[in-house]
């Protein structure tokens, strides 16, 4: 998939789950669908296309069928019922998110879609694949480190497992910028745990076999200069729509 560029390289088409929210731009003030620029242009510097998809209930096989990449992206907490928990009176959510890009991920997985997971994006993974998360980390932690306050972002040092996928990409270590006060309890069968906080708090996983998973509890996105993840995945699509078209 993917339209060509200067050279007739065929860039893939990566799809991004969009915000459900109420917005205001010019004379408006309405329920939008929105994402942060970071995002788009963060796909758009690794050589990919960014198509949005906003939550439209149960995704369908025919708009994976049109995707060579998958970034999940983050927001509202994970509906605590999908893991067998009661909701924290901290835990906020987006049914409608989890609706489609529950099914969403379902559908890329079994297609073998490369996928990145950003935030709350590694949690619905973890949540998918059979594992549980922690609520509310401050109550765990003691302390608000992930999550400095609202609408800001905190850099926290993490640090690759070696011989990992996720070391492979970034190295040892990242400076990582963090807003998230949940995170991963019990890992999913089938995940590895590939990058920690100084506290042991799980900031990356991926798949212990198949195709390109990997998720990260902080936001790349938000760092302009490094776009490595990005490309990673990127390199995958590419790879997968041209054994797809073989």
């Amino acid at each position: 998939m993917g339209s060509n560029d200067s050279e007739g390289a065929r860039r893939p088409v990566i799809g991004l789950p969009t915000y459900s929210e109420r917005a205001r731009y010019i004379h408006w003030d309405t329920d939008s669908a929105v994402l942060p620029r970071t995002y788009v242009d963060m796909v758009e510097r690794a050589g990919g296309i960014p198509v949005l998809l906003p939550p439209t209930g149960i995704a369908r096989p025919e708009l994976v069928r049109r995707l060579d990449g998958l970034l999940l992206t983050g927001g509202a907490d994970i509906t605590p019922a999908r893991y067998g928990a009661e909701a924290d009176p901290t835990t906020k959510v987006r049914p409608d998110r989890d609706e489609f890009e529950f099914s969403l991920f379902e559908l890329a997985h079994e297609a073998g879609i490369p996928v990145l997971a950003v935030c709350r994006g590694l949690q619905l993974v973890n949540v998918a694949l059979g594992g549980t998360l922690v609520q509310h980390l401050p109550d765990r932690l003691g302390h608000t480190d992930h999550s400095r306050g609202p609408g800001v972002f905190g850099v926290t040092t993490v640090a690759t497992a070696p011989d990992s996928r996720v070391a492979a990409i970034i190295g040892p270590e990242v400076k990582a910028h963090c807003h998230h006060h949940q995170a991963i309890d019990t890992l999913a069968p089938g995940l590895t745990a590939s990058a920690h906080a100084a506290d042991g708090t799980i900031e990356a996983v991926e798949a212990d076999t198949g195709p390109f998973l990997v998720g990260v509890q902080w936001h790349p996105e938000e760092d302009a200069t490094d776009y490595r993840l990005m490309r990673a995945l990127v390199e995958q699509a590419a790879l997968y729509e041209q054994e797809r078209n073989r």
